[in-house]
């Protein structure tokens, strides 16, 4: 039986940015699954309707069904936010092997960078955000997730964007006010393999955050990948990415020892 993996998706996302993985993942022999979260993708008519109210722990709800249906253990690749969900389900003992890509912090990590701080003071700006859901907005989303795309493929990915949970994108940035605690992960309980990659122009999650990531997982590798920003999973060189990937799952020797581009 070939290996499954399952891909959860990030803020503002959906199934469809995983399409440059897929691709390669499929020609060498794993089974992709690429869902949608709850208000997104191809969920996304009425999005902030339907993700008014709704948090992490209702992804990870989700996710978590589907993950326990499947008859073995899947390999989780998370993007973003999905990376937070994905090490959650991780600690739960529902991973065969974990990859995480431009991860958010999870709980307990602060920002690294200037960037990170402005973000989370933009969002205060817009009042009590997480009563809602909104729509992305256009120039932010260049400079900070698709800078390393061209002006007319960040009109192209931008187009494909939905809505997002205010009250997600609290419990990611403002975690510390967060009761419930819901980007927490139990590091230690995840003791499956773990890789963690990131780009080296990455204006949301500095490579800096990311290696924390990473470091709650000893000698597990981190992938600073340069000249690559965000939103790596459609960038141009996705596919070689995927395929590094690949190699690692597999376990070549290569891909033991490589730490970084």
């Amino acid at each position: 039986m070939a290996e499954t993996i399952v891909m959860v998706h990030g803020v503002n996302c959906g199934g469809w940015c995983f399409e440059p993985f897929r691709a390669v993942f499929e020609a060498r022999g794993f089974e992709c699954l690429t869902p949608d979260l709850i208000g997104h993708g191809a969920d996304k008519t009425d999005g902030i309707e339907k993700l008014t109210g709704v948090g992490i722990a209702d992804y990870r709800a989700q996710m978590r069904d589907l993950v326990a249906a499947l008859p073995k253990k899947p390999i989780l690749l998370g993007h973003s936010m999905g990376a937070v969900i994905a090490q959650q389900l991780a600690a739960e003992g529902l991973a065969e092997k974990l990859v995480l890509a431009s991860p958010a912090p999870r709980a307990g990590i602060l920002p690294s960078s200037d960037p990170e701080k402005q973000l989370g003071q933009d969002l205060m700006s817009l009042g009590p955000f997480w009563t809602r859901a909104f729509d992305p907005n256009f120039e932010i989303a260049c400079a900070i997730s698709l800078n390393r795309l061209t002006p007319d493929r960040q009109r192209q990915v931008f187009e494909t964007f939905g809505p997002e949970s205010g009250q997600a994108l609290f419990e990611l940035f403002f975690w510390m006010f967060d009761r419930a605690a819901a980007t927490a992960v139990d590091t230690a309980a995840v003791t499956c393999p773990v890789l963690t990659l990131s780009g080296t122009e990455d204006n949301v999650v500095p490579l800096a955050t990311a290696k924390e990531t990473a470091d709650a997982y000893p000698g597990s590798p981190f992938w600073a990948l340069e000249g690559h920003a965000h939103m790596l999973v459609v960038e141009d060189g996705a596919a070689e990415i995927a395929g590094r990937i690949a190699d690692w799952l597999a376990g070549e020797p290569h891909c033991k020892t490589h730490e970084s581009d």
